[in-house]
């Protein structure tokens, strides 16, 4: 099974230690989970190269703050985008907030104009549906 995806979609399957020791720009797309907190962690950053850029869009407690820190103050790491925290919204006095190689964002990548008008104008038709009386397009319970 994993050949066959492997050949479907041009890819090739590897370990983590191995993507972390090896790739130039670390980007995290995974849900939370028990196995997924604090994935990253001292022991999965050092495996990083110092030259590297870790970029979190995920779930904020997959990556463990304080070790990232560390990372980062160290030279054992270049740089980390942060668009999620451990704690969300992010306290205001996280030391991560204050380093120059951290680029925080606002938990709203995701959100372009794009997105805006698709989601305002779904939510005005739903709206409009449901003050005449029909079937919203989507509902929520």
């Amino acid at each position: 099974q994993q050949r066959q995806a492997e050949h479907e979609h041009l890819a090739t399957y590897r370990p983590l230690e191995e993507l972390l020791a090896s790739s130039d720009v670390v980007t995290i797309h995974t849900p939370l989970s028990d196995s997924s907190r604090h994935l990253i962690n001292r022991d999965t950053l050092a495996l990083m190269k110092p030259t590297a850029v870790l970029v979190n869009t995920s779930r904020g407690p997959v990556v463990d703050e304080a070790a990232l820190y560390e990372a980062l103050t160290s030279g054992r790491l270049l740089a980390a985008g942060l668009d999620v925290w451990e704690q969300e919204p992010p306290d205001p006095s996280n030391p991560l907030l204050k380093l120059p190689n951290v680029v925080p964002t606002p938990h709203a990548a995701g959100l372009a104009f794009e997105t805006w008008t698709r989601r305002c104008a779904g939510s005005f038709e739903n709206f409009r549906r449901v003050v005449a009386g029909e079937e919203p397009l989507r509902r929520v319970v």
